[in-house]
C-alpha cells in the first residue's frame, strides 16, 4: 500500500511477520522520527503497524515535513 490522504493526514499501513518485526520498525520509526523533529501518530496491533502524518503547528494539515518522514518510513522497510 502506497501513502494515501485521509482525513488531512498522510497513512500507510504496514504489515510484518509478527509482533517482533512490528516491533523493530516502531523502534527505527521513532529514532528517524526523533531526527526530523516530528512525531507520527502510530497504531500498532501485532504485526500491524498504522501510521499517519500532519503537521499539527500548520494547522494540522499534510506539509512537505509529513512527505520527508513519510519518504524517510518507507527507506526504513
Amino acid at each position: 500500500m502506497d501513502w494515501i490522504t485521509k482525513d488531512n493526514k498522510l497513512v500507510k499501513e504496514f504489515k510484518f511477520k509478527d509482533f517482533s518485526e512490528a516491533f523493530a520498525f516502531l523502534t527505527r520509526i521513532a529514532l528517524a522520527a526523533e531526527k526530523q523533529d516530528h512525531h507520527p501518530e502510530i497504531f500498532n496491533v501485532y504485526n500491524k503497524v498504522t501510521i499517519s502524518l500532519q503537521t499539527h503547528d500548520a494547522g494540522d494539515i499534510v506539509t512537505e515535513k509529513d512527505h520527508k518522514l513519510a519518504k524517510a518510513i518507507d527507506a526504513l522497510l
